[in-house]
């Protein structure tokens, strides 16, 4: 890792500019006014578009690995565009990194399909939730769907099976992204100020993802 290299994996640097021009296309989210706090906002935000980097960085190499070929252009003003709800269920780090790298998707869209659903699965989840499945004719009426409730009251099963199929499928390869992302991120050292932002070891860590 040189001077010029904001991490590198396996010793093979990922340089400060891609780093860089993250940060010019994205705006800061805080507008911090003292002098102190603003330096600690933007020293957190440029751990934060390291990890986004790096995110990419280790995405496409394992692409590589598995026969994948996503597009090779990362799209940075994706990323003016991040769902709040993304963030909420992902953290911002990884909500990002889907938004900003073509890779990261392949990947996620790959590991979504090495997990299938059982039939099973599906079954269950509807019948452990049948309160997300109520009629919007039975939510007029307020029907309680743990008492009382008929099965006319109920989207049928065969009707709600798609959605939660793609559900289940979407969580599960959220899971294994994640799982995947933690491991590959062992061979990751990073250049000083752009360590994880949650990296208990600095005294302004922050936990997100």
């Amino acid at each position: 890792m040189t001077e010029q290299d904001a991490a590198a994996v396996r010793g093979e640097g990922i340089s400060k500019a891609r780093v860089d021009a993250l940060l010019r296309a994205v705006p800061p989210r805080d507008r911090e006014t003292r002098p102190e706090s603003l330096a600690r906002a933007e020293r957190q935000r440029r751990r934060w578009a390291t990890q986004v980097v790096v995110t990419d960085e280790l995405a496409r190499r394992a692409c590589a690995d598995r026969g994948l070929e996503p597009p090779c252009e990362v799209s940075p003003a994706l990323l003016l565009r991040v769902a709040e709800s993304d963030v909420a269920d992902l953290g911002s780090i990884v909500a990002a990194a889907l938004a900003h790298s073509p890779a990261a998707r392949a990947l996620l869209a790959e590991l979504q399909r090495e997990h299938p659903v059982p039939e099973e699965a599906v079954r269950d989840y509807y019948d452990r939730n049948r309160d997300r499945y109520l009629t919007p004719e039975a939510l007029r009426r307020g029907v309680n769907p743990f008492g009382g409730a008929t099965d006319a009251d109920f989207v049928p099963y065969r009707k709600a099976r798609a959605g939660i199929t793609a559900e289940l499928r979407r969580a599960a390869g959220h899971r294994a992204f994640f799982d995947w992302l933690d491991r590959a991120r062992a061979d990751v050292t990073y250049a000083p100020g752009h360590e994880h932002p949650g990296d208990p070891s600095h005294p302004d860590h922050e936990h997100r993802h």
